[in-house]
């Protein structure tokens, strides 16, 4: 049924208060020709109705008592009684002026109001729907999670991890494929709690996989939910266990062939002092003598079997501003809570260099953790790194305020005594830089320590693998 107060809409104003006008100016005239036959002065309602829907209260009473004075004007009815009747018919198309101008300002209101709900009724929707698409679009596994544990909603992802062509996840208890889930929804009731673990799940199939869940818990009139994005990391696991394992085997290899180049030295130089001692003629016949001359053999022969490798062989082009930042996400933060300021001096457009990329990590975080503990005393905590190709090569230095190294030259002998663990770490990282064709060195300085470690070029290191 259509709304009898949609004529007050504002597109009609002026249109109406023409027909009011003209209703007033009608009734006047009409009422004055039948002034001795009947009063028509209530017809004004019918002007004063239009006019409260469109003008403002002073000139809705304006034209209020307008038509109050004319209805007495052309009224035939006794003069005594005038002013009583004038009052009367002011107050009532006042009030009735006024009564509709309110319940047009109301009546718009509430139009108002429900343009906005239904603003924000539609804008919601969209919402929930891009939302439920992108839910439903995402790689990742999304599910929600009742008070009693059972799942409320799963994304297509979400099925075919925990139950690949099995039933709907909808309506079934979350301890069957992750329990840990259902533990923590049990374990906090009463406030959002939100983080990460690492858990092992089980699909339909009884197949078990590491899981990695971001998880959080928001509180409904139902009772508690749980809302996890989960993915599967048994991929990456196997992937960084095997990328370990080569890593451990490579440095295992390059450890093995520095320890058997120091073998091959020393038994060198013993096999000097054996040839001298061999022309002393009473040592000819001793036994013993000639044992000892057998193992130096040995000991030669073990030093040749260097698990050689070339620099080629152990390197790969790397992008050294990336390394940089790993180290940057790697150290600064143990650096902060150690009070370290952290310096970073980078040449803006570093040239790709020839390394290798996680043993160059490790080179780094050795020598930044060597400038920590050296600076653990110190009254001022710096450690600059900086990074500038010089000469065909590219250094990065690592400068710290720290005490100082006391010799120098016993810094990459292993087993140094009062070294930290094994006092290996120097000699393996100087090792590791060997192994690609780089290097490291100490550059002494007058307050604390400097190591440089120097990287070839991508362009000189293939040139010199070409020739």
């Amino acid at each position: 049924m259509k709304d009898p107060l949609s004529i007050y809409a504002p597109v009609n104003r002026t249109r109406m208060l023409v027909i009011a006008g003209l209703l007033i100016t009608v009734i006047a005239a009409v009422d004055w020709w039948a002034t001795h036959y009947i009063s028509l002065g209530f017809l004004y309602l019918f002007p004063i109705i239009i006019v409260g829907g469109f003008l403002p209260r002073t000139w809705i009473v304006g034209v209020a008592l307008l038509c109050a004075v004319l209805q007495e004007a052309f009224s035939n009815l006794p003069e005594n009684e005038a002013v009583i009747r004038l009052l009367f018919s002011s107050a009532g198309f006042v009030g009735t002026g006024l009564f509709i101008s309110e319940m047009v300002r109301n009546r718009r209101i509430v139009l108002t109001h429900a343009e906005e709900l239904e603003d924000q009724v539609r804008m919601r929707q969209d919402a929930e729907q891009q939302l439920r698409s992108l839910v439903e679009s995402s790689p990742a596994a999304i599910v929600t999670i009742d008070s009693d544990g059972k799942v409320l909603l799963a994304n297509e992802a979400a099925q075919q991890l925990l139950a690949p062509g099995g039933a709907p996840l909808q309506g079934q208890p979350v301890r069957s494929y992750l329990p840990a889930l259902q533990t923590v929804l049990k374990s906090q009731p009463s406030r959002a709690f939100r983080t990460t673990l690492q858990c092992t799940g089980q699909r339909s199939d009884r197949e078990v996989f590491l899981a990695g869940v971001w998880f959080s818990t928001y509180a409904t009139i139902s009772g508690p939910r749980l809302a996890a994005i989960i993915v599967d990391l048994s991929e990456d696991l196997r992937n960084r266990e095997e990328l370990s394992l080569d890593h451990l085997l490579k440095n295992t290899r390059i450890l093995m062939s520095t320890v058997a180049h120091e073998i091959r030295n020393l038994s060198g130089a013993v096999l000097v002092v054996h040839k001298n001692l061999s022309r002393i003629k009473e040592l000819e016949t001793n036994e013993d003598f000639r044992a000892l001359g057998s193992l130096i053999q040995s000991l030669e022969r073990m030093s040749a079997l260097e698990l050689g490798s070339t620099p080629a062989q152990n390197g790969e082009v790397v992008e050294l501003t990336s390394v940089l930042d790993e180290l940057r996400i790697l150290i600064e933060t143990t650096y902060h809570e150690s009070e370290i300021n952290v310096q970073w001096d980078l040449q803006g457009r570093l040239p790709l260099v020839w390394a290798d990329r996680y043993g160059l990590v490790q080179v780094f975080l050795n020598l930044a953790k060597n400038s920590q503990r050296a600076m653990m005393s110190s009254e001022t905590k710096r450690l600059r790194i900086a990074a500038h190709e010089e000469k065909g090569k590219v250094v990065i230095r690592f400068e710290d305020t720290g005490i100082g190294i006391a010799s120098p030259e016993n810094l990459f002998r292993p087993f140094q005594r009062g070294a930290e663990s094994s006092g290996l770490g120097l000699y393996v990282s100087r090792a590791i830089m060997r192994s690609f064709g780089g290097e490291l060195a100490y550059e002494p300085i007058s307050q604390g320590c400097c190591f440089a470690v120097v990287l070839p070029l991508h362009v000189v290191a293939e040139e010199a693998v070409n020739a």
